[in-house]
C-alpha cells in the first residue's frame, strides 16, 4: 500500500532540522489513526491510583472478565495483550502444533500486514485462499483444508477469518457458523481475527455472541484499538477446549502487560455500556456517507460492498496523488488504482463532506 506522508522534516528557526506530524487534518487512512475516546481516557485516569496486583491479578481485570462473559457466555475466558498482531499470534500458537497450517483469505491481515509473525514466532504455515470479497466460505475451507496424515505436508489446525473483514465486508452468523461447521467437521479449530469486530455487530445489529460463540467460534481476537482505545486488544477464548498452554505462550510471545490494570480498563471503559457499539455504529454510518458521496462523482469507482466502516474505490491515479496531500488515505492496489478510505469513531459529517468536496474537485469528469 503506498502511505500518507506522516511527517514534517522542515527546519525549525534555528535551523536544525524539526520532525513532527503534518497539521491536524483527520484523514482517511485508517482508525489506527484517530483520537482515544475521552471515556476511555476517563478510565485509564480512574484506575490510576495507589497499588494493584500485577501481571492480571488485579480488582480491574476481575471486573473485565465478568463484562466478558456478559457478551459472549459463562465459558468466556479473556486474556488482555497490547496488540492485534501479538492476539492472533499467541491465539493460533494456542489452537495449533509447530507442524500445523492454518487456513485463511490470501487478504487476510495475519497474511498480509504482520511481518510473517505467525510464520516466524508461531512456526506456522499460511494457507491462503483467493477470495474476491474476503471472505472463507465451506466449499474454501473444504478445498484448501487438505494434506490430513501426510507426514510431508503442514497438517491443517485451525481456520481463520476476519470479522469484519480487510475488505470491508462481513460475515453474517449464518455465514460465520456454516463455516464453522466446515472446519469441525475436518477437526479444525476456529479463530476470528476481530479487530473490527464491533463495526460488524454494528453493521448487522446483533449482539457480538452472536457474531462468535453462538456461530460456533473457538478463539476470538477482540478489538480495541481501531474502536477508541489508547492501546490494548483481547484474545478471548470462547471453547476452553481448543486451546492449550495460552497463558505460557501469552508471556514468551511478550504480550503480559505487568500493570494489566491500564489495559483492563479500557476494554471494560468500551464493553461495560455500549461505548463499542456507539463507537462502531458512527464509524459505519460515516462511511456509508462517504459511499454515497464518492459514487455521486464522476470517475470515481466503489469496488466492495461498504458494510462497515472502510469504503474501496477505483481513483485515477494522479487524483489520488493531488488529494493525499490533503487528507492521509492508502493506495490499497497500486495495479488498480484501488484506494482505501476507512472511517474512525471520531470522523465527523463535516469531516466527509470536505473530503468528497475535495474528492470532486480532483477528479477529473
Amino acid at each position: 500500500m503506498t502511505q500518507p506522508p506522516t511527517e514534517n522534516t522542515g527546519t525549525d528557526d534555528t535551523g536544525a532540522a524539526a520532525v513532527g506530524p503534518l497539521p491536524a487534518a483527520r484523514g482517511f487512512a485508517s482508525d489506527n489513526q484517530a483520537s482515544v475516546h475521552p471515556d476511555v481516557l476517563a478510565a485509564l485516569a480512574a484506575v490510576n491510583d495507589g497499588h494493584q496486583p500485577a501481571y492480571g491479578d488485579d480488582a480491574v481485570t476481575a471486573r473485565l472478565r465478568e463484562v466478558v462473559r456478559q457478551h459472549f457466555g459463562p465459558r468466556a475466558e479473556v486474556f488482555p495483550v497490547f496488540n492485534g498482531t501479538g492476539a492472533n499470534v499467541v491465539s493460533l500458537q494456542a489452537m495449533s502444533e509447530r507442524w500445523s497450517s492454518v487456513v485463511c483469505p490470501e487478504s487476510a491481515h495475519v497474511n498480509t500486514d504482520e511481518c510473517g509473525a505467525s510464520e516466524k514466532i508461531a512456526g506456522l504455515k499460511l494457507v491462503t485462499v483467493p477470495t474476491p470479497d474476503g471472505k472463507l466460505t465451506p466449499e474454501l475451507v473444504a478445498e484448501y483444508a487438505t494434506g490430513f496424515g501426510n507426514i510431508q505436508r503442514r497438517e491443517p489446525a485451525v481456520v481463520s477469518i476476519t470479522q469484519s473483514t480487510e475488505l470491508g465486508t462481513v460475515y453474517t452468523p449464518e455465514e460465520t457458523a456454516a463455516v464453522a461447521v466446515a472446519a469441525h467437521e475436518r477437526g479444525l479449530a476456529v479463530h476470528m481475527d476481530g479487530a473490527r469486530i464491533a463495526n460488524a455487530a454494528a453493521s448487522l445489529g446483533v449482539p457480538l455472541r452472536a457474531l462468535t460463540t453462538d456461530a460456533g467460534v473457538d478463539v476470538l481476537s477482540f478489538g480495541g484499538t481501531k474502536n477508541g482505545l489508547l492501546l490494548g486488544e483481547a484474545i478471548v477464548v470462547l471453547n476452553p477446549d481448543a486451546v492449550r498452554g495460552l497463558v505460557y505462550l501469552r508471556k514468551s510471545s511478550m504480550q503480559l502487560a505487568s500493570k494489566m490494570r491500564y489495559v483492563s480498563a479500557q476494554l471494560v471503559a468500551l464493553l461495560d455500556g455500549n461505548l463499542w457499539l456507539r463507537n462502531a455504529t458512527h464509524a459505519n454510518a460515516m462511511a456509508a456517507r462517504l459511499e454515497a458521496a464518492a459514487r455521486a462523482v464522476p470517475g470515481v469507482r466503489i469496488t466492495q460492498a461498504v458494510q462497515a466502516n472502510t469504503v474501496f474505490a477505483i481513483v485515477p491515479k494522479d487524483a489520488a496523488d493531488r488529494l493525499r496531500k490533503r487528507f492521509p488515505f492508502y493506495t490499497w492496489d497500486e495495479r488498480t488504482g484501488e484506494v482505501r478510505w476507512v472511517c474512525s469513531f471520531d470522523t465527523t459529517a463535516a469531516d466527509v463532506d470536505a473530503f468528497a468536496a475535495a474528492l470532486a474537485a480532483e477528479t477529473p469528469s
